[in-house]
């Protein structure tokens, strides 16, 4: 029996069936506001989406796995050899040597290009996949691998390598165009000494860890390989050898829909390009990293569900190469286990997924083919912003692509603070006993951006620096800041607001001293006094507030509170709470890492 002639016998279910169900749920609430959201670039993301037409998709080179490559930045050159080993021997199939002048070696990385020979000592560099992470250092590391390939007898038109050379990124990242020669200088020396691959690179991680959002990480990474393109033909280079000569960078986030589409949009975008210079559009080779900014010292765990969702992402995408940052990249160099961790993400997707045996899975999905055209549209307006401000270069000095970005991050702080944009195990369900995990070397003190850079931020940073104060308090005084909740009422009542507040007081690293209730404020007042803070939460229903709030704030303050915070919003109650002493309101899109901070100073003044 073909169980396919049984959908016949169903009658076909329509959108406004489906938004008639909704409405009903909804109860009235916008529908807008509550089920469409949009992209920090303004792109409108719907909750469901009719089935679409494949739109022509250009996409590998040639069908099959994407590589699994691994990070290769331990500052001792043996070690990291040792370590890049064991990656290649549980199956990674590609290395990443990152450099200390790298912006992305974070205090880390190989101490120079001199390093790398003994970096990949034992690699045969026939078998694996390469790129070079040496940020100012770009032209002597290549040198460096060029030279040790020929010392080899390898043929360096067969290998699988990326040099990595990007002015641009470099620029973005430190305020200052690098002294290197002239483009076009460094690819005939390459062409001349037999190296045929992709020297250049147009890297997306500057401008997504200064804020970007998907269309904009996608403009810049655009103008900025148009610029490398541009050189080289000023140079004398042929166009489609420049071409050939250029790699991309991505970052994957951990948004699948959008991380999808923006992978998928990359490739349209650049085909386009390559149509108006003449050139017959070819596959491009595409890297993606796991996104830097995604990546939390708080919880750290949590790192590894962001990393699967990326990789997962860029691999459906289409991307020719994936790095994930192992999950305790932030807190410091990651051990051999982190770095297990994070190539075995990539091997249970291609190997017990399967994701790479399906070429464009996303083709033909309503929501990926409408966000991919959604993106090419918005990308390449603001490409053609950046390209009248002069082009990438000409728009990093003049501050005019900071300006952009820095909206971007305000309008994303204001997410983050509120907890729009949550951030699990950092801003929601944060663990203040969670027990410390293992790096080689703990992450050093970041620099001061440069003047004229991108600043390179993690969404979680304004959190983890409230952790950190906690974390201060308590080694100095063997006790975090801390708050009283007085609940009130029986548990069905205070249950829900109890739990919203301790959570939202903790991800400040404010201890919640909680309870089961109190039969009267007498009982109350008691508990408080012996909780050793003079900082209490009421948390109850609207219906047991309007009853109890005013007298409880009272009975606190007699008990000798300094601050008292609401759970929930007073509504009518206001100006009566306000006069029992009730200072500050704790709900749902409060501005959450400002109140945090208040309530730290207060919670410490107060012990």
């Amino acid at each position: 029996m073909d169980d396919t002639t049984l959908a016949a016998a169903f009658p076909a279910a329509t959108e406004a069936q489906w938004r008639a169900l909704v409405d009903g749920v909804l109860k009235g609430a916008d529908f807008e506001k509550r089920l469409v959201r949009r992209t920090p670039d303004g792109i409108e993301v719907a909750p469901l989406y009719p089935a679409a037409e494949a739109a022509p998709q250009p996409g590998r080179a040639a069908p099959g796995r994407w590589r699994v490559s691994q990070r290769v930045d331990h500052p001792d050159p043996a070690e990291a050899n040792a370590l890049a080993l064991t990656d290649l021997e549980g199956g990674a199939d590609a290395l990443t040597l990152v450099l200390e002048k790298s912006p992305a070696a974070r205090g880390f990385g190989l101490p120079g290009p001199q390093a790398i020979e003994a970096a990949l000592s034992g690699v045969m560099l026939p078998l694996i996949g390469l790129r070079l992470d040496a940020g100012a250092a770009g032209p002597d590391a290549a040198t460096a691998l060029v030279a040790l390939a020929k010392a080899r007898g390898d043929d360096l038109g067969t290998l699988d390598i990326d040099l990595g050379l990007d002015p641009v990124a470099v620029e973005a990242a430190t305020g200052a165009a690098p002294p290197w020669p002239a483009l076009p200088e460094i690819l005939r020396d390459l062409d001349a000494a037999g190296f045929t691959g992709r020297a250049f690179l147009a890297d997306a991680r500057p401008f997504h860890e200064a804020g970007a959002g998907e269309a904009l990480e996608l403009a810049a990474l655009l103008s900025g390989a148009l610029a490398t393109l541009r050189a080289l033909e000023a140079g004398g280079i042929p166009l489609e050898r420049a071409r050939d000569a250029l790699a991309f960078l991505l970052v994957a986030d951990s948004d699948e829909f959008l991380t999808v589409a923006k992978t998928r949009a990359l490739r349209r975008l650049w085909a386009r390009v390559e149509e108006a210079c003449g050139l017959d559009p070819a596959p491009l080779r595409l890297h993606a990293e796991t996104a830097w900014r995604s990546t939390t010292k708080r919880d750290p765990w949590v790192n590894l569900l962001r990393a699967t969702a990326a990789a997962f992402s860029a691999g459906l995408g289409g991307a020719d190469a994936i790095t994930v940052l192992p999950f305790t990249a932030a807190l410091g160099l990651p051990d051999a286990f982190a770095r297990r961790c994070a190539r075995n993400t990539q091997h249970v997707l291609l190997d017990e997924a399967n994701l790479w045996r399906v070429a464009d899975p996303a083709a033909g999905a309503g929501g990926f083919e409408t966000l991919t055209e959604a993106l090419c549209t918005e990308a390449w307006a603001q490409f053609q912003a950046i390209e009248r401000d002069g082009g990438i270069a000409a728009s990093l000095r003049s501050g005019a692509l900071a300006a952009r970005l820095a909206a971007l991050r305000q309008a994303r702080d204001a997410e983050l603070a509120t907890r729009r944009q949550p951030i699990t195990g950092t801003s929601e369900f944060p663990d203040l006993h969670e027990a410390p995990v293992a790096v080689l070397a703990p992450a050093p003190a970041a620099d001061p951006v440069p003047e004229g850079a991108l600043p390179s931020r993690r969404l979680a940073e304004p959190y983890e620096a409230l952790r950190d104060a906690s974390d201060a308090a308590l080694a100095r005084t063997g006790r975090r800041p801390r708050v009283f909740l007085a609940n009130l009422g029986p548990l069905s009542a205070f249950n829900t607001r109890a739990t919203f507040a301790r959570n939202a007081f903790e991800a400040g690293g404010i201890e919640a001293v909680t309870n089961e209730g109190f039969a009267d404020h007498a009982a109350m007042a008691e508990a408080f006094r012996a909780s050793g803070t003079r900082v209490a939460c009421l948390c109850s229903s609207d219906a047991v507030y309007a009853e109890e709030a005013v007298a409880a704030a009272e009975a606190l303050r007699a008990a000798g509170a300094t601050t008292l915070y609401l759970a929930g919003k007073p509504g009518e109650l206001e100006a009566t709470l306000r006069a029992a002493g009730v200072a500050h309101d704790l709900y749902a899109g409060c501005d959450l890492v400002k109140l945090l901070g208040q309530a730290q100073s207060q919670a410490q003044a107060a012990a």
